[in-house]
């Protein structure tokens, strides 16, 4: 792997401190002068550093005023987004945006699925819940959602449509994080478990229009858990 630039890294550190709610949105970022000092490089470096974070629409320049931190929703870089979604403090609408993503992605993967979906692929899919039963029964987390993910990722591939992976491939770090958040409800755990099954059972029944309801009714409890267990925690 090619080696960062000096400017990649202090960009990177600059994204860093308004992820982490330094700069919230709004505010103003230091002038050059602080920031060279702070990340020990040249003007020069940092100048570049925010014309990258600028590019990306995360920085806007007003001359006379400053540059200003710009709303998550305006960001122009999926992996800053992300990054913020799995690093940044609890943000309810991140949350529930992301599931409204999946909802939309999953379902759709899930009805092309129905049709398209290996025999071995069906039996790997009873295989992951039974782990995620196993992993729910000694509170081992970790295993339940990895158990999880491979699931999902079975059927995004089962779909035939490499757009779908590739296009999902980018959210599975955001979506470990904020299912090690969730998951560690063992009523969502239950949820979760009953939901896999009967996508599985509707997957193995060939039906696209079943299948596409098991995986909506699924995100339609994720989404509930969510606000009824972790939001309102």
């Amino acid at each position: 792997m090619a080696r960062k630039s000096l400017v990649g890294v202090v960009a990177d550190e600059l994204l860093d401190r308004i992820i982490a709610g330094e700069f919230p949105p709004g505010t103003v970022v230091p002038g050059e002068l602080e920031l060279s000092a702070k990340h020990e490089v040249s003007r020069m470096t940092v100048r570049e550093a925010m014309k990258t974070l600028e590019a990306q629409r995360i920085l806007s320049v007003e001359r006379g005023r400053g540059t200003f931190v710009n709303p998550l929703n305006q960001w122009a870089s999926l992996e800053a987004v992300l990054r913020a979604a799995s690093e940044g403090t609890k943000d309810a609408a991140a949350a529930i945006q992301l599931i409204e993503l999946r909802r939309m992605l999953e379902t759709g993967a899930c009805e092309l699925a129905a049709e398209r979906i290996s025999d071995d692929e069906l039996t790997t899919l009873k295989e992951h819940v039974e782990k995620m039963q196993a992993a729910h029964e000694i509170n081992d987390l970790p295993a339940f959602v990895e158990a999880d993910l491979a699931f999902h990722d079975v059927i995004l591939h089962a779909s035939g449509n490499v757009f779908v992976a590739v296009l999902f491939e980018p959210l599975h770090r955001v979506l470990e994080a904020r299912r090690a958040e969730t998951s560690a409800f063992p009523e969502i755990q239950e949820h979760a478990i009953g939901h896999h099954r009967k996508i599985a059972a509707a997957l193995e029944s060939r039906n696209p229009n079943e299948a596409r309801l098991a995986m909506d009714a699924h995100m339609q409890q994720t989404l509930d858990d969510l606000k009824t267990y972790v939001l309102e925690a």
